[in-house]
Order: structure tokens, then C-alpha cells, then sequence
């Protein structure tokens, strides 16, 4: 049977399950990858487990979102990570050494191999041919474990390349292209699968800018072939032994089949506040800008830099313009330097700042109140970027240099200079001794993990009841991001590593009084969303700061897959509805009740929902796995581990 690129990953690595699209599947995870903004709560839960030593092929955990140390809260959560992989068998990425999206790619991606990742931008590296998935850090303390991850089988998404790219645009126009053309629920359920002849011009790290922001299409992930160019960059990061070649057999099939003609592209923007509110750059030009910002694990790349460099070599950039330049790590910093682009960038007006996540998470060089920010990020949900009036953009580098150089959208066609030619040099700069490899397991097994007194032990989370009787305390509408449910930046994320804290910060862009609410309801409370709730983000926080305030279900049209698995692994159920109308006939406040759920929950995927306050009956469907009914009952992910801390060898549930 002739397979393509995807099946060939997941067959080689499944160990439950058959890859029938909607059936759950586990399959075997070779590395992980965790940031700081995540990792400090699976830390946590690996201490809870009880675990001597990873058993992945190789783990990394990365310091790279929250590095602005404004007082002692990121760095004792630097030092308590520090110390966990020194315990547990990690590597520790520096803070500073840079985002982990790239470094991964550049020091540790194999093709063929799996990664899963507690950070949604996780599907960056099937750039170079991996099966790398985004999600919660308490699947990834599973995968680190030795357990299965487990995930429906998506369906197989076919987008055949053509053409070459035009001057002007860039693999960043290709990703807002597919986002212009099919939103932020386009990819539901799906792994994108990109192949045809149009890949032979587009570089590793052009492929990188397109699978990152696949987690913007609601995608299970990304995948590229492993083919001569992913040779090529493994050759230039002197890793050519970790190439195997990975293409689509002849004849390969796809689920669903699209096409992209790359020559037919232009530039183009995704106006304020999603990523699917994609325009021509000329469509909406002349308006003007306070900000442009150029880096993220969006863009990553030396070619997402140089370009910017090219542009604004021996001009100036006007002064009302923040110009803001974030490399993406230390490696490429030092490269950009010796080729002269830093120099350019500085010289032109620009401001430097450090190899990390920085402004993408709103962790500084927050955009003016009501100004557009153009940015190469991948996100720009409302007030992500530490404004909460914000109007960030999401453009390519040279639509953004453009624009940084006119003080307004400008497409950079129009722009009266000549193109740049830039090819990713086959010499960078390698330097990888801010990797810290692991200790030894006998020297491990000494380690005592460092604690500050923001990190607290993790909540404990209840069983679920027979009968929930509990008020809808919010109501929110479509596409509800994890941004809004818990919000990035510096008030935020500095307590990421206490719950209790953190929890505080609930839906604080969508309603400042929730989290006061919440904790006068002492029994619980619902909340009841539209579609596509909980996209972004994989922060388990958007799921455990809303349960330790009492949550236990969510009503909603549809979710985010990452976030439905993360509240079900905190025992919070998703529970969709039958007839969206029935949305509409729920207003905050209204009282509801739920009966019989253990036995509704284990029998069926229906149950009845009864509107006390307007004397109402409705149906819901759940579309949990008989795993995760399990999981519900149990009270959640955590408590399920305390109950099989005895059969270290014992699977999830099945």
C-alpha cells in the first residue's frame, strides 16, 4: 500500500489503535520538548509521579518565554527547571540560548522521529520530516515516562506545491495564504502534508515558518518530506548523520487534496486581533504603524533577518517607529553579527533584544495603546502582546522592514529598491554550549530540586459527582483563544508555577470579576463557549486555573483539540452541543443541572442538561475515548497517575 509522508510517521511509531481518521491511536514518542512557560508544571508532575529518570530518547527543556527578571519569580523558576533536569535526565537550554522551536530543529530534529511538545509551535520541526505534535505538559510528563500519547487519528491534509515564489514574498505569505483561505478552524482534526515540486525552492526554514503556524489552522500538526535541502541543513548544523531520507511512496493518497501555486502569491497581513483576518498588504496600505517586529519561532530563520538587513542598509527608520529586532537564538545572533546584518539593523534605528520569546508572549516591547504593531509572529490575539488594546498584525519580514521604513503598511513591492537575494549560508555559527547535557543516572539520583516560594505543589482535583446543580458563570462567543481564558505577559505568567495565583488572571481580557465570582461559588459553576473554544495556546493553565476556581464542564460548539484534552486531563468535561441553537437559549447566570453522569458518561455519548431557571431540557454529546471517560471519572490525569504509581509498566487507560 503506497503511504505519504504522514501515515508512514505515525505507522512506524503506533502502538494502539488503527489509523482509521476520528479512532484514537497511541503511538510512541522518541523526544519531548518543554519551555519554561509550561515546563515548570511538568516538572512538577514528574516529581508527582515519582519518576527516577525520562525514558524518551532524548528530552530537552528550553528557557526561553519568560527571561524578563523583573523580580525573583523567573529566575527561581530557572533554577527549579535547572535542577529537575539535572534530576531527571534533561537537557537544560540556557536562558538566552533561544526559542526552542529552532534550536530544536537546528541541534536535536531527526527525521522520522516523533516529538511531542507543551507548546502548541511543537509542529515546527515536521519541517525536516518528524511527527511533531503540540499539547498539554502533563501528556508530555507521560511521554517522558515511557506511556503512549494518545490523539485521534486525523485525517491526511494534501497541499501540493507549484511555481516558484515571487520577488517580495516569502513562506510567510504561503501560511496566510492557507489561513486567508480556510481560517482558524480549517485544519481541525487534520495533519497537513505539503509536497509537489514547488519544495525545491523553499528552504528547512521556510518549510519551519509554514508548520509553525499550522497550530493557527487549528492543525493536529505539520509535515514536510525529509528530502536533499533538510540534507543540506543537517550538513550546514554538522548533523548529516542524523538525515534518513522520508518521502511519500508513488501513487500516495490524501484525505483531502488542495493546491497552492506559489507564483500566483503576493503579500499579505492578517489584521488585528486573529490569524484568520488575512488581506492583501495593498488592500489595506497607507495606514500608519507604531511598531514593527521582526523574529518568533514564526520566523526564525537567518534568511528572516538578513532580508530586514538588506532593506534598511544606509537608510533610517522614521522616529515614531519602534523597530524592534528579537533573534531567535544565540547561534543565529552571532552568525547575523559576523555577516554585518546586526550591524545594518542597528545602524537603521533598530533596537536589539534577546535571543528568546520576548514580545511574541508579551514579555516586553508591548505595542502603544490603539497603534498597529506589524509583527512576524504567529499570534495576535487580543491583548497577547501585553496591551490590552492592542492591533498587532501578522506580516512577513519584508512587508515588515517595508512598513518599519515608511512608518505605514507598505507592500514592499512598491517599496522602489531591489530585491535582496538571500540564501541560508551553509556555515552558521554553531555554538552549543549553552546546551547542558544530562548528568549520569547515579549522580542524578543525588539532585534536590530547587524550589522557590512561588512554585507550590500541584491542586487537588475531586472525582467527578453523580449530579452537578451549578450556575453558568460566563458566557463567551466563537474562537475564544487560551490567551483569553489565561492570559501571556509579564502579570501573568511569572506565577505559571502557582496555580492558586495564577487562577486569579482568569478570563481577566474577557471579564475582570470572573475569578472573583468563581471563588464565591464554592460548589462550581459552568461556563459555556461557541466554536473553536480554547484555540492557541497548549498552556495547561487555560484549563487548570479555571478547574481550581471550580469549573467542571465546559458547554460549547466546539473546541480547540489541545485544550480539550487538557481539560480533560483535569477532569473538567467538553461537552458539545447537539443543535447550536441550543446556545442560544442559555444565558449567563441560568442555573443547570446535570444527572446521572457517571452512568451517561460510561454508556453512551449523550446526556440531558436541564435549564432550572427556564425550565428546559436539552441534549449534549460528549466525544471522549473510553480512556478518557475514565480520566473524567477519576478526577483527572494526576489522579489516575497516584492510582497506578504501583504498575510503573501499566499504559494509560484503555
Amino acid at each position: 500500500m503506497s503511504m505519504n509522508v504522514a501515515q508512514k510517521l505515525i505507522q512506524s511509531h503506533l502502538v494502539q489503535g488503527s489509523m482509521v481518521p476520528g479512532k484514537e491511536i497511541g503511538i510512541r514518542i522518541d523526544q519531548t520538548l518543554t519551555q519554561d512557560a509550561t515546563g515548570t508544571l511538568v516538572m512538577l508532575e514528574l516529581e508527582a509521579m515519582g519518576l527516577d529518570r525520562v525514558h524518551t530518547e532524548l528530552s530537552v527543556q528550553y528557557i526561553d518565554h519568560s527571561l524578563i527578571q523583573e523580580d525573583y519569580k523567573n529566575p527561581d523558576d530557572h533554577l527549579f527547571l535547572r535542577s529537575a533536569c539535572r534530576r531527571f535526565g534533561l537537557w537544560y537550554s540556557r536562558p538566552g540560548n533561544g526559542v526552542s522551536h529552532p534550536c530544536h530543529q537546528e541541534n536535536f530534529g531527526k527525521p522520522g522521529k516523533t516529538l511531542l511538545g507543551s507548546d502548541s509551535h511543537t509542529p515546527s520541526a515536521g519541517s525536516i520530516g518528524m511527527l511533531a505534535i503540540g499539547t498539554g505538559g502533563i501528556d508530555v510528563a507521560m511521554a517522558m515516562a515511557g506511556q503512549p500519547f494518545f490523539t485521534k487519528m486525523p485525517q491526511i491534509w494534501g497541499v501540493k506545491l507549484t511555481g516558484h515564489l515571487p520577488e517580495w514574498v516569502s513562506a510567510k505569505d504561503v501560511i496566510l495564504e492557507m489561513l486567508r483561505r480556510h481560517g482558524v478552524q480549517g485544519g481541525l482534526g487534520r495533519i497537513i502534508e505539503y509536497y509537489g515540486p514547488g519544495l525545491d525552492s523553499l528552504s528547512a526554514m521556510d518549510r519551519h515558518v509554514i508548520a509553525n503556524m499550522g497550530a493557527e489552522l487549528g492543525a493536529t500538526t505539520t509535515v514536510f518530506p525529509s528530502d536533499q535541502e533538510v540534507r543540506r541543513f543537517l550538513r550546514a548544523w554538522q548533523r548529516e548523520q542524523d538525515w534518513t531520507e522520508l518521502l511519500a511512496d508513488p501513487g500516495a493518497t490524501y484525505d483531502v487534496n488542495e493546491e497552492i501555486d506559489l507564483s500566483s502569491l503576493e503579500p499579505l497581513i492578517a489584521m488585528p486581533s486573529s490569524p484568520g483576518n488575512v488581506k492583501p498588504v495593498r488592500e489595506v496600505a497607507g495606514q500608519q504603524i507604531y511598531q514593527a517586529y521582526i523574529g518568533s519561532s514564526a520566523n526564525p530563520g537567518y534568511r528572516d533577518f538578513a532580508m530586514p538587513a538588506m532593506m534598511v542598509r544606509g537608510r533610517r527608520i522614521p522616529e515614531r517607529v519602534s523597530f524592534d529586532i528579537n533573534p531567535t537564538s544565540r547561534a543565529l545572533l552571532e552568525t547575523l553579527m559576523r555577516d554585518g546584518h546586526i550591524e545594518s539593523l542597528v545602524h537603521a534605528g533598530a533596537r536589539l533584544h534577546q535571543a528568546g520569546c520576548n514580545g511574541c508572549i508579551g514579555m516586553g516591547q508591548a505595542p502603544a495603546t490603539h497603534e498597529l504593531s506589524l509583527r512576524t509572529v504567529p499570534r495576535n490575539f487580543p491583548g497577547r502582546s501585553g496591551t490590552r488594546e492592542d492591533k498587532v498584525c501578522l506580516v512577513s519580514p519584508e512587508t515588515a522592514a517595508a512598513s518599519a521604513l515608511t512608518g505605514k503598511i507598505t507592500d514592499p513591492r512598491t517599496l522602489g529598491i531591489s530585491y535582496p537575494h538571500i540564501k541560508e549560508p551553509n556555515d552558521p555559527i554553531i555554538n552549543r554550549e549553552m546546551f547542558v547535557a544530562p548528568l549520569p543516572p547515579e549522580e542524578a539520583r543525588k539532585v534536590e530540586l530547587v524550589k522557590g516560594p512561588n512554585i507550590v505543589s500541584l491542586p487537588v482535583v475531586e472525582p467527578l459527582p453523580d449530579v452537578l446543580e451549578l450556575p453558568v458563570l460566563l458566557k463567551v462567543g466563537d474562537n475564544i483563544s487560551t490567551d483569553e481564558i489565561m492570559p501571556a505577559g509579564l502579570r501573568a505568567l511569572p506565577y505559571r508555577s502557582n496555580i492558586p495565583r495564577i487562577a486569579n488572571f482568569c478570563f481577566d481580557v474577557i471579564d475582570s470579576t470572573y475569578a472573583q465570582r468563581a471563588l464565591k461559588q464554592a460548589r462550581g459553576h459552568f461556563v459555556v463557549g461557541g466554536a473553536n473554544y480554547g484555540q492557541g495556546s497548549s498552556r495547561e493553565h487555560a484549563a487548570l486555573g479555571p478547574e481550581y476556581l471550580g469549573l467542571r464542564a465546559v458547554l460549547a460548539k466546539g473546541f480547540a483539540r489541545i485544550h480539550a484534552q487538557n481539560l480533560i486531563n483535569f477532569g473538567v468535561m467538553p461537552l458539545y452541543f447537539l443543535e447550536p441553537s441550543e446556545y442560544d437559549a442559555i444565558e449567563q447566570g441560568d442555573v443547570l443541572r446535570l444527572s446521572g453522569l457517571r452512568h451517561a458518561l460510561e454508556h453512551g455519548h449523550e446526556l440531558t442538561v436541564e435549564n432550572l431557571t427556564r425550565k428546559q431540557q436539552f441534549r449534549m454529546r460528549h466525544v471522549m475515548s473510553p480512556r478518557q471517560v475514565q480520566l473524567i471519572l477519576e478526577g483527572g490525569l494526576i489522579n489516575w497517575i497516584k492510582d497506578n504509581l504501583t504498575h510503573p509498566s501499566s499504559h494509560a487507560p484503555a
